[in-house]
């Protein structure tokens, strides 16, 4: 193997270890995450993970860990949680309720409160976020700006929305291999591309039969867009040994509000739109990790278009 293979394997094993590291943090979010717990995961020694971490994710494990318990806490704020504010500080892993405060209005720049009381966004378009009524908020969602008279909320919904079905459907448990992109949405093809040249020799691919999934596991409303995560996943039927920066989940069955959509790249805002505006008449409260289920790719159809679903998981209010 030449030296610059054995760089981009070294690198993959590193990205690897983080990707571990980070989903533990999801899901251990309300105990307490020291940095040698984290190291231990990663299989670092704490010095050097705190390096080595800060390098490839252009933030410090605390800064991380700080930052996924407050974008939490805005989550849980904003989809309907009937937790007080004390039960969701805590939930979140914040020692006590006044440090959560300090935290929570250092980020957003509002109380908690206040950030409960405010409509959340349905929609995200050029890095504006929109309300339902199609005014342009700001990221403590407030009002950024007053629109031009003549876009008023009905034109304003023909043009972001689109008039499509979208249901409640109980979606399969689904077994997937996958690799992490972080960032802008429009890059995450370079994430496939890397994903099916490492399925293909493993017989993995089996097309038109093979479905791939991108996995969105924060939400842009609160993430700022170069932290947003996002897995490129490919749908496989049995346990997959993976390596290097290939990592394997379970993306849980469950009730998630289903829209499809055959749409081009420049569609994709404007199709999430739908779905979360239909979900805020709906009797659901959005929940847990939404994603887009393809079942083509657009270099296979004529027109260049995507033919997918996007499943959002929900829950009765």
């Amino acid at each position: 193997m030449d030296k610059m293979n054995t760089n981009e394997t070294n690198r993959q094993e590193y990205i690897a270890r983080i990707n571990r590291v980070m989903n533990h943090v999801d899901t251990h979010i309300d105990q307490p995450l020291n940095l040698g717990a984290l190291a231990e995961i990663a299989h670092f020694s704490p010095f050097h993970f705190h390096r080595i971490f800060t390098v490839l994710t252009g933030e410090t494990p605390g800064n991380y860990v700080q930052r996924m318990r407050v974008e939490k806490a805005a989550r849980l704020l904003q989809n309907g949680s009937k937790m007080s504010i004390s039960e969701i500080a805590y939930a979140c892993g914040f020692g006590s309720v006044s440090l959560f405060s300090r935290s929570f209005r250092a980020y957003f720049q509002t109380t908690a409160k206040e950030y409960r009381q405010q409509e959340k966004p349905v929609y995200a378009r050029d890095g504006l976020l929109y309300s339902k009524n199609g005014q342009v908020l700001s990221k403590n969602l407030k009002q950024e700006f007053d629109f031009d008279a003549q876009l008023c909320p009905v034109k304003l919904k023909e043009i972001i929305f689109m008039d499509t079905k979208v249901e409640i459907k109980e979606m399969p448990e689904m077994k997937v291999v996958y690799i992490r992109h972080t960032g802008a949405y429009n890059q995450i093809g370079k994430a496939f591309e890397k994903l099916m040249k490492w399925a293909g020799p493993r017989g993995l691919l089996n097309f038109p039969e093979t479905k791939t999934i991108t996995l969105y596991l924060d939400d842009p409303a609160v993430t700022a867009i170069e932290k947003v995560r996002q897995d490129a996943c490919l749908i496989v039927k049995d346990d997959v040994k993976v390596d290097g920066e290939i990592g394997k989940a379970v993306i849980p069955a469950g009730k998630h509000a289903v829209g499809r959509f055959q749409i081009d790249a420049m569609g994709f805002e404007k199709a999430w739109g739908t779905v979360c505006l239909w979900i805020t008449e709906s009797g659901y409260q959005p929940w847990g990790n939404p994603y887009e289920l393809y079942y083509n790719s657009p270099d296979d159809d004529a027109q260049g278009k995507f033919d997918l679903d996007i499943c959002i998981p929900v829950k009765p209010l």
